[in-house]
Formats: C-alpha cells, sequence, structure tokens
C-alpha cells in the first residue's frame, strides 16, 4: 500500500519580516507533515515558531514557495500558494475553519463567553450541534466543573485547557499550538501536554506544536523538526526542516 500524501508540504516556504534596518527571513528548506504525526517546532524565542505555524494555519501570507500544500483527511490536495496568490480568502477562511485548531500562546479566549460557548464555538461556525462533546472534552481536561465560568474566572493553566477543547471540539484535521503551556507553571505544563498529547492520539489528528523548552525526545510518534540560525549583519536567518 502507497504512503498516505503528506498533510502538509513545503518546499522552499519563505516569509519575511523588516524592522528598519533589521530583517528576518524564516526559511523552510523541505518540511513533511504526514497524517497523525506530531511535529515539535523547538527553538529559542524570535527564531519564527510562531511565524512558520501562522503560514500552517493559513493565517498569514507566504512570501514565497516552490511548494505549499495541504491535503487534510477527507479533501484532496490544495495548492495554498495558488489561493494566496489569487487572494482567495474566503476559500482559506473555509479550509482553516473546518480543518485546522489552533491553539495560541494567551488561549485566545472570548471574554463574552462562558468556557462551555468557548469550546463550543468553532462547531457553532460550521453549523454543527457540539451535542455532549462539549462536556466529554471538559471532563478529560479536567475543567467539567468550569464550565459555566467567564474566562476571567478561570486559572491561566484552566484557560489553556479550555483553547485546547475549543480547537479539538470541531475534529480537525490539524492541531496547530503555539507554546501552549508558556503561561503556566512547570508542574502544570507537564499536565497539559501529556493531555495534549493524549487527546491528539486518540482522535488521530496531525499536530504541530511550537516549544522553546520542551524536550520531547524519545516519546513515539513526536518528531522534532531541525533547527538553524544564521546571522549577516543587519540578517537574521532561522531554518526549519526535517
Amino acid at each position: 500500500m502507497a504512503p498516505s500524501p503528506p498533510v502538509y508540504l513545503c518546499r522552499a516556504l519563505t516569509k519575511v519580516r523588516q524592522a528598519g534596518a533589521s530583517r528576518f527571513e524564516l526559511l523552510v528548506p523541505e518540511l513533511r507533515v504526514r497524517p497523525g504525526e506530531i511535529v515539535v517546532l523547538r527553538g529559542q524565542s524570535g527564531c519564527g515558531k510562531s511565524t512558520l505555524l501562522d503560514l500552517l494555519a493559513l493565517a498569514l501570507r507566504p512570501d514565497g514557495a516552490e511548494t505549499f500544500s495541504f491535503h487534510p483527511e477527507h479533501r484532496g490536495p490544495t495548492d495554498l500558494l495558488g489561493l494566496w496568490e489569487r487572494r482567495d480568502l474566503d476559500g482559506l477562511g473555509r479550509l482553516r475553519g473546518a480543518h485546522i485548531g489552533y491553539v495560541l500562546q494567551t488561549g485566545g479566549l472570548l471574554s463574552f463567553l462562558t468556557a462551555r460557548e468557548n469550546i463550543a464555538l468553532s462547531c457553532r461556525l460550521l453549523g454543527r450541534d457540539p451535542a455532549g462533546l462539549v462536556e466529554r472534552l471538559a471532563e478529560r481536561l479536567g475543567i467539567g466543573s468550569q464550565l459555566d465560568k467567564s474566562p476571567g474566572q478561570l486559572s491561566v493553566g484552566e484557560r489553556q485547557r479550555v483553547a485546547i477543547a475549543r480547537a479539538l471540539a470541531h475534529r480537525p484535521s490539524v492541531l496547530l499550538a503555539d507554546e501552549p503551556t508558556a503561561s503556566v507553571d512547570p508542574v502544570n505544563a507537564a499536565a497539559i501536554l501529556e493531555l495534549l498529547l493524549e487527546l491528539v492520539r486518540q482522535a488521530g489528528v496531525t499536530a504541530v506544536i511550537a516549544s522553546h523548552d520542551w524536550c520531547p525526545d524519545g516519546l513515539p510518534g513526536v518528531q522534532v523538526l531541525e533547527h538553524r540560525i544564521e546571522r549577516d549583519g543587519e540578517t537574521t536567518r532561522s531554518l526549519f526542516w526535517n
């Protein structure tokens, strides 16, 4: 049986940021993310981890690519660079909403919604009934008793658990997580990461997780991307590849 095509295939993917005389270049020579893989972007702050996640989340336009394709479950491959070049923001939005769950560093919860409503939001936007899924995810993440509270009434760790539940509630093909435990203490961070990996594996979701200090080396099914920083005068170049 032929191997499944990659969920993401990137070749010579680039994004440039200019701030005065300083120039930052993110370069991905080649990246293949296979279905069901858990990929970790590990590197120091400012090395472009969040930028790469935003590119994979279809939230940031690349400056160039030889290949940049997305092949989520139950859908044929899509040329993402082509969508950006045609400025098909609606097409990008539909792909993102249906197939990607994104956990931001700060959770990104809506303050005027309860935890329950925040978790159900991804389903509601797609016209789906979350049924008992909200409660099941909340119980699994240890926040079942917090569902009727607003984000402001929750601890930082509880808010991150709500954000994880929201990212998974619509059953995406891909989960992206940007430093999901950066704001919590080490004990809570380890527990949240363990739960996140367990939920990802149970759901059969492909995951890309950014972290500056997590060391998952040796964990089955977890791949840490190679990473290098190059500096040339005012230009900093960051490379990720596998």
